[in-house]
């Protein structure tokens, strides 16, 4: 019975500048899921306009609250920063 059962293990804690950039692609991903929203919404058929209306106000929110945290952490994505993030997600 006891080798059903997985042992713990210790996650290992991540460094500020790993949070940072987290942060700063989250940011970036939802800022062109919004973009994607927004052209869709301009192509929905009628039966899809209140998806793409949802979708727009929830990502739009979850951006603003990833900026206010990079806000608060100090966090400025400067043109460079963003380009070398945007590549890492492609």
């Amino acid at each position: 019975m006891n080798n059903e059962y997985i042992k713990e293990q210790l996650v290992t804690e991540r460094t500020e500048l790993d949070k940072e950039s987290e942060l700063i692609r989250n940011i970036i991903s939802t800022r062109e899921e919004l973009k994607c929203n927004n052209k869709n919404f301009e192509f929905a058929d009628s039966d899809l306009v209140d998806f793409y209306v949802y979708q727009i106000k929830a990502n739009q929110a979850k951006l603003d609250y990833l900026l206010k945290l990079a806000k608060a952490r100090g966090i400025t994505i400067d043109l460079i920063s963003q380009l070398r993030y945007e590549e890492e997600i492609s």
